[in-house]
């Protein structure tokens, strides 16, 4: 415990709303420019234009491009985007969207046949779409005019809702001429992106910031900004460092980086849950962790209290399964309370000293901060205390991904990782981390977790049509998680955006993946 106090602490926060509209600045609005960090932190990707490739980074993307649906501000229903209305038939098979009259930023309609185009490519996986896997159950997609859009499945899904927010619609008639193998990495996207959101693509700086001006035909009104710039950082204190200089107006700050902002009244601090569960995952390619008694001592053997206290400031919750929400956390479950004495127990049990002994296990993270430096600092030196041999190695996110998603990869380079998954608001957000069907290149299984009794879990709750009995699901997959650990739970952490006081009717989200929800893009605007 000695390394983890010599960690720098996390101060105390104040209790704020979940989601924060900043108040008007008093003084005249006039149109001008936002600059922010809208990349900065664990919901950002910065240098990613393509939405169908998108881990994160929707906070950005969704001011320029829109889905059919999205999430209201607070997270918590699902309502209409570039869906006007629709309707979900008895048996959950079908989908039926009428669409909002829209047009993309060159003027042109959008109509169903977009729509169509859209989720055919985002079920493609030659196309690069990370969501493919998430459409499975999409047995066919039909424009019946353009503005009615019918979706069928081959079975119930109770996660496809969740999934469409994630699907911005693309134009057919500027990128239907591009082969799928090669649409992920065409120049469209970083030099002419045309979307139906409230701003349009102006230009990009290589690796300095991205332009977007305001539509003045959008359909919600003409935007009370002339223009949005998102700038790129090196890491949040950077990001800060803009802040505070005035020439940006918005960044992600950690938790840590609160204490000279907290108080200030040129700054907003918006705070919410991250509806992101953090974990360790045991890459079970790799055999040294194929006794359960080895995965259960690396539980043991981590005070997640005292990290949670040292260096989130109390601001995160213990994860005993990939959830903390009470309707889906059954009470009996174990707590994996600290217990080092017991984890040394358990290796010795299993034969740690011939599995793997003190040889090392490379830890691999796509968190960058200092906060994620500290917590794996904190979590190496717990595991070395029961023998355990970990090496932290953090990368860049394309650097992350081509590693975990590789279809044969080095099991070298991540026995182990340290990474964070999407568990709400829709608690079936988690099957592709889970699923054994989603081991890559299906999708995102990065741990290549290869469970039955989880993967049926998974399956049962996705495919309950009764919306009564889906907690109930989620309990047994929390159960199955708890017992058998498929990766090692950690805590759910909350997130936090500073503002310029003198931003007007913004709204921010710390949305898992940056979202998308309703900001509104369009009714931003800086006072003077």
């Amino acid at each position: 415990m000695k390394r983890l106090q010599r960690l720098s602490s996390a101060i105390a926060l104040s209790a704020m709303m979940a989601t924060t509209v900043v108040p008007a600045f008093a003084g005249p609005v006039q149109a001008a420019t936002l600059s922010g960090g809208f990349d900065v932190g664990p919901g950002g990707f910065q240098g990613n234009f393509n939405p169908l490739a998108a881990t994160g980074g929707f906070t950005w993307l969704s001011v320029y491009f829109e889905p059919l649906l999205t999430y209201d501000e607070k997270l918590e229903k699902v309502v209409g985007q570039l869906a006007s209305s629709y309707q979900v038939s008895s048996d959950q098979l079908a989908y039926t969207f009428t669409l909002a009259d829209a047009k993309w930023h060159d003027g042109k309609p959008f109509t169903a046949k977009d729509a169509k185009f859209t989720i055919e490519l985002a079920k493609n996986a030659k196309t690069g779409s990370v969501l493919a896997a998430r459409l499975n159950a999409v047995s066919s997609v039909e424009a019946k005019d353009d503005k009615t859009l019918v979706i069928k499945l081959s079975a119930p899904s109770a996660s496809l809702m969740d999934t469409l927010t994630k699907v911005m619609m693309l134009p057919e008639h500027a990128l239907s001429q591009i082969p799928a193998d090669q649409l992920a990495k065409n120049t469209w996207w970083s030099t002419a992106p045309i979307g139906t959101g409230p701003f349009k693509f102006s230009k990009y700086v290589t690796d300095q910031y991205v332009e977007l001006v305001a539509n003045t035909d959008y359909r919600g009104g003409k935007p009370a900004l002339e223009k949005i710039i998102n700038r790129y950082f090196a890491n949040p204190a950077a990001a800060i460092a803009a802040l505070r200089a005035g020439e940006i107006q918005f960044t992600y700050v950690d938790s840590n980086d609160l204490k000279a902002l907290n108080d200030n009244k040129d700054f907003r601090v918006i705070e919410g849950n991250s509806f992101v569960v953090n974990y360790l995952g045991f890459n079970h390619d790799s055999p040294i962790w194929k006794d359960v008694r080895v995965r259960q001592a690396v539980m043991y053997a981590i005070n997640r209290d005292a990290i949670i206290q040292s260096l989130y400031g109390g601001a995160a919750k213990p994860a005993n399964c990939a959830y903390v929400a009470d309707q889906v956390v059954p009470k009996d479950i174990e707590a994996y309370a600290y217990d080092p004495e017991k984890a040394k127990q358990l290796l010795k049990e299993a034969g740690w000293d011939q599995i793997n002994g003190n040889k090392p296990i490379t830890l691999l993270t796509y968190y960058t901060t200092p906060l994620a430096a500290n917590v794996m600092a904190a979590v190496q030196a717990m595991l070395a205390q029961v023998g355990i041999n970990v090496t932290p190695r953090a990368v860049d996110t394309p650097t992350y991904n081509s590693i975990v998603l590789n279809p044969t990869p080095d099991v070298a380079q991540f026995q182990m990782v340290y990474a964070g998954l999407q568990n709400g608001p829709d608690p079936g957000s988690i099957n592709v981390g889970l699923n054994e069907k989603q081991i890559p290149p299906a999708g995102p299984n990065v741990a290549r977790v290869r469970m039955p009794m989880l993967t049926a879990a998974l399956d049962a709750a996705l495919g309950e049509t009764d919306a009564a009995k889906r907690d109930d699901r989620y309990q047994e997959v929390c159960k199955v998680m708890n017992k058998e650990l498929p990766w090692g739970p950690l805590w759910v952490a909350k997130r936090y955006g500073v503002a310029s006081a003198k931003l007007k009717d913004f709204i921010w989200t710390p949305a898992p993946g940056g979202g998308p929800y309703q900001a509104h893009p369009e009714k931003w605007a800086i006072a003077e």
